[in-house]
């Protein structure tokens, strides 16, 4: 199979879908790798340790749509690139469908097999090729949560770990998955108060277990979401339903009773963000203001370390990956139902039933694609 790697052209993108290693991967099973030039120059990966690795280079993103089978990429297709697909072309990537009517239209206008990273599930639970975005963006938060505390940024100016005779700030952590408790090991390393809410009992149980009284868990509805918010001068979001909108857990009420230069990290706006008052931001403007409660809801947070998230990524990608390029699309899934949940459109209809439900779309089952 010819496969191609285009250059990521959203706002400071300098993630790529294939390393050298994992182009090597392909290569060696015979399969053609088609790279555009300096697709990862941004991060130390230059054309000629792709050059070394069995790959070619081309000079466009125009030419790698027109002649590659499967397209790998980080990040969902902009405009110019959905319009540049074409019918039973793969492409593998970031989707995040469901609160994107746009490139929901444009995909299923396509006719392409388009398959989410972010909806393939694993053998043991979860979503294995969305954990290792989810574990650098939970981290992240934290960083970017405790930076824009201070007064320069917008924020009450408050030094998050605190310091002798002066209390540290309170985290408020919405989710207890993989954001979340990412979100929650940097927060107790920088000394933060951190409350965690998850309705998981027994998930609550295992962080208590773990972390003792450094941290406090508490089941989450909508009063004990309330009090905590009001009370924290971090609150990170990292609710996640597989494949569908976001549940919106924070109202435009409750942002207006929070603290003044209190800050939000909403690490759901992929998938439309859980804090009513989010709308996607860049990490050129990554931040706007709403009642006093700075706002920071950049859509691909991993992308500002761009070099450890790339090689995290390709550690869950490859392997689905090849299997796609040995045996095609229609054969790798009827091997595999996990990648198989990764299919969301496919050759005009859509085939993940949270997307088909959010947008409206008739819901047609990947089984019945693939007889």
């Amino acid at each position: 199979m010819l496969v191609g790697v285009p250059k990521e052209i959203k706002n400071q993108e300098s993630r790529v879908g294939l390393t050298p290693a994992s182009v090597k991967e392909l290569t060696l099973r015979g399969h053609q790798v088609m790279v555009q030039h300096n697709a990862g120059a941004a991060i130390g990966l230059t054309d000629e340790m792709y050059l070394g690795s069995g790959a070619t280079i081309a000079a466009t993103a125009e030419e790698i749509f027109a002649k590659a089978e499967m397209i790998v990429k980080v990040k969902e297709p902009q405009p110019q690139e959905c319009a540049m697909l074409r019918e039973n072309q793969i492409l593998y990537t970031y989707l995040h469908l469901a609160p994107d009517p746009e490139q929901t239209k444009a995909l299923v206008e396509s006719g392409a097999v388009c398959i989410a990273y972010e909806t393939i599930t694993g053998a043991n639970g979860g979503l294995p090729l969305l954990a290792p975005m989810s574990e650098v963006a939970g981290r992240m938060s934290i960083q970017a949560g405790a930076a824009h505390l201070e007064k320069s940024k917008g924020g009450m100016g408050l030094l998050l770990g605190g310091v002798p005779g002066v209390a540290p700030g309170h985290v408020a952590i919405i989710g207890a998955g993989v954001v979340g408790t990412n979100a929650m090991q940097i927060a107790v390393g920088m000394g933060a108060r951190v409350t965690v809410l998850d309705k998981n009992v027994d998930r609550l149980r295992q962080l208590d277990l773990v972390y003792g009284n450094r941290i406090q868990t508490i089941y989450s509805n909508a009063y004990t979401v309330d009090d905590a918010v009001m009370d924290a001068d971090l609150v990170i979001g990292g609710v996640l339903i597989p494949g569908a909108a976001a549940p919106k857990l924070v109202t435009k009420a409750m942002v207006s009773r929070m603290k003044p230069g209190s800050v939000v990290v909403d690490v759901a706006i992929d998938q439309g963000g859980c804090f009513e008052t989010s709308h996607a931001t860049t990490h050129e403007n990554p931040t706007f203001v709403v009642d006093g409660v700075v706002h920071y809801c950049v859509a691909n947070m991993p992308g500002a370390v761009a070099r450890t998230s790339t090689f995290a990524l390709n550690n869950a990608t490859i392997g689905h990956a090849v299997a796609l390029a040995d045996k095609g699309w229609a054969k790798a899934m009827k091997a595999n139902p996990h990648l198989r949940n990764g299919l969301n459109v496919c050759q005009g209809q859509v085939t993940y039933e949270a997307v088909a439900r959010d947008l409206g779309y008739n819901y047609v089952p990947a089984e019945s694609l693939l007889a």
